[in-house]
C-alpha cells in the first residue's frame, strides 16, 4: 500500500523511492485537504480567512502534521495559488491531525489543515470546515464550498493505492486488477469506506500511473516554493 508521500519524500531528500520504482496496480482512495477552524472562530468564510492572513502576516498559527507532511504541503500550495506568501502563516509541527485538532479545540492554534474524515467526530459540534481542496464538494458535507469556488485554483488530496514490484508480469497485473475491481465495487468495501467517511477513488494501472505522474509534478512546484526541495 502506497500513499501520498511517494510523490513528495523523494523531493525532500527523505527517500530515494518514487512511483517509477514500482508497478502501479490500483488506486483505492483519495481524501481532500480541508481548512478547519473552531465554531466560534471569527472567520465564517474562506474569503474572510484569507483576508485576515493577508492583513496579519505571521500572526495566524496552523497545524495538521509535521513540517513537510501532506497537510503542510496542501496549505502551502493553497497559499501559493491564492497569492499569499507561505510565510504569512506560522506552521506548528505536530505528529498528526489528531494532536493538531486537540490543539485547535484547546485554543492553542487558529486552524488545522487535514482531511474531513480525520475531523469528522468534531465537525458540526465544535469545529467548522471553511473549504475543501477538491474538485467537487464533499458528498457528506455539501454545504462546504471548495477553494475553487472562492477563486483559488487549487486541489490537494491524500491518496492510497496498491503497488507491485517494478517489472511485475502483465499476467499478474491483469489477474489482480480483475480481482480488485470486484472488491472495490463490492457493498462491503463501499460500506466500510462510507462508515469512516473515506473517499472512494478507483483507478486502474494505466490511469493510476498517469495520476501519479501528475501528482509528482504538482508537488514538485510546491516543495520548491516552500523551500523543502533537497534534489
Amino acid at each position: 500500500m502506497a500513499t501520498f508521500e511517494l510523490n513528495t519524500m523523494h523531493r525532500m531528500g527523505i527517500s530515494e523511492l518514487t512511483y517509477e520504482d514500482f508497478t502501479p496496480l490500483m488506486q483505492v482512495n483519495t481524501d481532500a485537504a480541508a481548512l478547519i477552524v473552531k465554531q466560534d472562530a471569527p472567520w465564517k468564510t474562506l474569503q474572510e480567512f484569507m483576508d485576515y492572513i493577508r492583513k496579519n502576516p505571521g500572526k495566524l498559527q496552523m497545524s495538521g502534521t509535521g513540517a513537510g507532511g501532506a497537510w503542510d504541503l496542501a496549505r502551502a500550495g493553497f497559499q501559493n495559488a491564492a497569492g499569499i506568501p507561505v510565510s504569512s502563516v506560522v506552521w506548528i509541527p505536530t505528529k498528526g491531525s489528531a494532536p493538531s485538532l486537540l490543539e485547535l479545540m484547546g485554543g492553542h492554534i487558529d486552524a488545522v489543515c487535514c482531511s474531513i474524515p480525520e475531523a469528522s467526530s468534531q465537525i458540526e459540534s465544535v469545529l467548522r470546515v471553511l473549504a475543501v481542496m477538491s474538485a467537487e464538494r464533499h458528498p457528506d458535507h455539501p454545504d462546504v464550498p471548495t477553494v475553487k469556488e472562492s477563486g483559488v485554483d487549487w486541489e490537494a488530496v491524500g491518496w492510497r493505492g496498491l503497488m507491485l514490484p517494478k517489472g511485475a508480469p502483465d499476467e499478474i497485473v491483469n489477474q489482480l486488477t480483475q480481482k480488485l475491481e470486484k472488491i472495490l465495487t463490492s457493498e462491503a468495501y463501499i460500506e466500510f469506506m462510507n462508515k469512516f467517511g473515506y473517499g472512494i477513488t478507483v483507478r486502474g494501472p494505466a490511469e493510476f500511473k498517469s495520476f501519479l505522474g501528475q501528482q509528482d509534478e504538482q508537488w514538485k512546484s510546491v516543495i520548491e516554493a516552500v523551500g523543502y526541495d533537497k534534489k
